[in-house]
C-alpha cells in the first residue's frame, strides 16, 4: 500500500512519546509567552505592525516572483543596505526565510571538491546546507576551535568553510568566534556563522555577536541572520564581502528560484531595525532578564544552563516529563519551549525559555514560580 511505511513511522513516535502537534494559538493569547523567539518584543509593537502595513498597501500583498524577475521592490533594497551597515558589513542579500538563507550561504560557498567543517551543535538548516552542498563535510565536537583546526589540516589545500551557529538555539551557549575565526585562518579558509539568535542581543546595540567579535566587515566571513527572532518580522539575510554576495545572487538555489520576501515582512523588518537603533538598550535588556530568570531558577534548584544572550534552557528529567511540564506550564498560564529527541543533539530534554526585554519584574515572578510549582 502506498506510504504504508508512515503508520508504522507514526506508531513508532507514539511509543517513544515523540509525536509533534501544531496548536494555533488565538490572536490575544492570555498566556505568559516565554516560548516564542520574540526577543526584543517587537512582534506587536505599533511601529513594526504599522509598517508591515504599509508596505502592503504600497507593494502587495506578496512580492509576486522570484527576486530576479519581478520579487525585488526598493524596500528589498532599503532593508539590505540598512540592514549590512547596522551589522557592519559591506553588503546583505534578504531571502524569504532565515532557512533559505542558510542553505542559500553553505551550499553556494562550498563548491564540489570543497571541505565543510560543521560544528555538531549547528541548527538544522546548516545541518540541510552541509547535506545539499557538493563539498565533503566534518562533523566536528562542539565549540571546540582546536577540532576545527585539526579537520582544516586534513582538507590538502582544497576550498574549505567552517559553519557554525553563533549562539545555540538548545542551551544558548555561544560560540568562540574569535578562535574560530583564527582556526580558518591558519588554512585559509572560510567561517561562515550563523547570528539568528545574537542579532538584536548581542554586540553593541544589538549589532550581533559578529560585531562583538570584532569581525564584523572582515572579508573572509560570512554571516546569515533571521529577520523573525528579534526584528519581530519574517524573512532572512546573508551578509558580508559585495564578491560574495554578488556570488549568491548567481548561484544560491534558494534566492533564483524562491519567490522573494513579502513587502509587509520587509517593511516590518526595516521598521523593527530603525526602532533598535533608537533604543539600543532592548538588546541589553534581554540579555538581563536572561540573567535574572537563570539565577532565579538556579537558586530554586533547577539545573539551567548559564545564558550568553537571551536563550534559558532549564533540563528535565525524560522526554515525557519535558511535554508534562511544558502542558503544565500551559496550564498554569506559561507558554514555554519543549525540546527533546530527536531535535536536540545530546539527548538531554528540557524546557527553553526565551527572555524577553519587555518582560516586567512581575512577569518574571510569576515565570519563575508556574517553572518551580509544575516541576516533576
Amino acid at each position: 500500500m502506498a506510504f504504508g511505511w508512515i503508520d508504522e513511522q507514526a506508531s513508532a513516535r507514539r511509543r517513544a512519546g515523540l509525536v509533534r502537534t501544531l496548536r494555533p494559538r488565538p490572536a490575544d493569547s492570555p498566556l505568559l509567552d516565554l516560548a516564542s523567539n520574540d526577543y526584543l518584543g517587537l512582534a506587536r509593537h505599533p511601529e513594526i505592525t504599522e509598517g508591515a502595513a504599509e508596505a502592503a498597501r504600497r507593494w502587495g500583498g506578496g512580492a509576486t516572483g522570484s527576486r530576479l524577475v519581478t520579487g525585488t521592490t526598493e524596500l528589498h533594497g532599503e532593508l539590505e543596505r540598512e540592514l549590512a551597515d547596522f551589522c557592519g558589513f559591506e553588503a546583505a542579500l534578504v531571502f524569504s526565510s532565515g532557512y533559505a538563507a542558510n542553505l542559500a550561504a553553505v551550499t553556494a560557498l562550498a563548491p564540489h571538491g570543497s571541505l565543510i567543517v560543521s560544528d555538531a551543535g549547528n541548527h538544522a538548516s546548516l545541518i540541510d546546507g552541509c547535506r545539499l552542498a557538493r563539498g565533503t563535510t566534518q562533523v566536528v565536537a562542539h565549540a571546540d576551535p582546536e577540532a576545527v583546526r585539526k579537520a582544516l589540516a586534513t582538507g590538502g589545500g582544497v576550498p574549505a568553510v567552517a559553519v557554525s551557529d553563533t549562539v545555540f538555539s538548545v542551551d544558548g551557549d555561544a560560540a568562540p568566534l574569535a578562535s574560530l575565526a583564527a582556526a580558518c585562518r591558519a588554512f585559509g579558509a572560510g567561517l561562515v556563522v550563523d547570528d539568528a539568535h545574537g542579532l538584536g542581543v548581542l554586540g553593541d546595540g544589538g549589532r550581533g555577536a559578529p560585531y562583538a567579535a570584532g569581525l564584523a566587515g572582515d572579508p573572509d566571513v560570512v554571516v546569515t541572520v533571521t529577520l523573525s527572532k528579534s526584528l519581530g518580522s519574517q524573512g532572512g539575510a546573508v551578509l558580508g564581502p559585495a564578491k560574495v554576495i554578488d556570488h549568491l545572487v548567481n548561484a544560491a538555489r534558494t534566492f533564483i528560484f524562491d519567490t522573494g520576501l513579502a513587502p509587509a515582512a520587509a517593511g516590518a523588518a526595516l521598521a523593527a531595525l530603525r526602532l533598535l537603533r533608537r533604543e539600543p538598550e532592548r538588546a541589553a535588556r534581554a540579555r538581563e532578564v536572561a540573567r535574572e530568570l537563570h539565577t532565579r531558577l538556579t537558586a530554586s534548584g533547577h539545573e539551567a544552563v548559564r545564558p550568553d544572550a537571551a536563550v534559558v534552557s532549564v533540563r528535565a528529567p525524560s522526554p515525557d516529563q519535558a511535554v508534562r511540564w511544558a502542558a503544565d506550564c500551559r496550564a498554569a498560564g506559561l507558554a514555554v519551549g519543549c525540546f527533546r529527541p530527536p531535535s536536540v543533539p545530546d539527548g538531554v530534554s528540557r524546557l527553553r525559555l526565551t527572555a524577553r526585554a519587555d518582560l516586567t519584574r512581575g512577569q518574571i515572578d510569576r515565570a519563575v514560580g508556574i517553572i518551580g510549582d509544575t516541576r516533576p
